[in-house]
């Protein structure tokens, strides 16, 4: 029984960087690409009986999504032993719910297509709805990014720290952090008009003073984010930082972390970054995955990289 690790093309970086932490070389997937756009992906080189992992985040375009459907679709039909989809970015799953009448469930529809492509297993990181893993019926792994951001927090003064929820879907999350840290909590409320602008924003907590640690899964827009830090330096924070999982950056985003007040964000390699910013760091998740990978070829447990939900 061997093992391959093979990217689609979105993940190629990270992929190459997971398989050097495994300590094997990157499988070899071309892509042929037809003149009106259509792409055929192929593994050159045999996966028979061997334990397969496909890396691919699905941020848009959909393309990458389609991408690593025809990858497993391919290693099915190749006669691969296992075919484990690891997706450190997880595209659509803002859609885990009918939250208005005649709307799709998108993270539904994106686990049913997955498993009628024959995946055997999914690896993932931070989710934005916990519950999707109970869309699949086949084994998922959801990791969490805390167990890197707390390493990072360790680096920090932590004598006057505060940890701070962009919105209330993060208390969840920055109340873990808080506990782990033993250090206050603060939240930021949000009125939405419409998606990805806010109309209105308020703190609720005593940040006066205060190192304020901002947690959240993604950064899209950054509005929220960079809102969130502007307002609370206006309530008396002395210094705001950020730790996103998923650095999402579209639009406008660079442009509002580079004018707003916010000290430094912090994000992790799950999505490449097509433009950067001197306040943006980024920490890998490669060698945790790596350590994934080899935990579940031995069939060890990897409860220990669950710190913080």
């Amino acid at each position: 029984m061997g093992v391959k690790i093979f990217a689609g093309r979105a993940s190629t970086d990270l992929a190459t960087k997971i398989a050097a932490n495994y300590g094997i070389p990157l499988g070899d997937v071309k892509v042929s690409v037809f003149s009106d756009g259509e792409f055929q992906p192929s593994f050159e080189e045999t996966v028979r009986g061997q334990d397969v992992f496909i890396v691919q985040s699905t941020m848009p375009p959909t393309e990458n999504i389609f991408e690593l459907l025809l990858l497993v679709d391919a290693a099915k039909r190749a006669s691969a032993r296992k075919i484990i989809a690891v997706i450190p970015y997880f595209g659509f799953a803002r859609q885990d719910r009918k939250d208005k009448p005649r709307v799709a469930i998108g993270a539904k529809l994106i686990a049913n297509m997955l498993m009628a492509a024959g995946v055997n297993r999914v690896i993932t990181m931070d989710l934005h709805a916990d519950q999707i893993q109970g869309f699949f019926e086949v084994p998922v792994d959801h990791l969490y990014a805390s167990k890197l951001f707390l390493k990072e927090i360790d680096k920090l003064d932590k004598n006057n720290l505060i940890m701070a929820a962009p919105d209330v879907g993060g208390a969840k999350r920055a109340n873990s952090y808080a506990k782990n840290l033993n250090c206050g909590l603060a939240l930021c409320h949000k009125h939405r008009k419409k998606a990805n602008e806010i109309a209105e924003m308020t703190v609720i907590g005593d940040v006066v003073g205060k190192d304020v640690i901002v947690v959240d899964d993604m950064c899209d827009t950054a509005g929220t984010l960079t809102t969130a830090a502007d307002l609370l330096i206006e309530k008396g924070a002395k210094s705001v930082r950020a730790f996103c999982t998923h650095a999402v950056l579209s639009g406008p985003a660079i442009e509002r972390i580079n004018n707003s007040k916010i000290t430094e964000i912090v994000v992790t390699d799950t999505i490449p970054l097509k433009e950067t910013s001197p306040k943006i760091r980024v920490v890998s998740v490669a060698e945790l995955f790596a350590d994934v990978f080899n935990r579940l070829i031995k069939n060890e447990s990897i409860s220990t990289h669950f710190v913080i939900s």
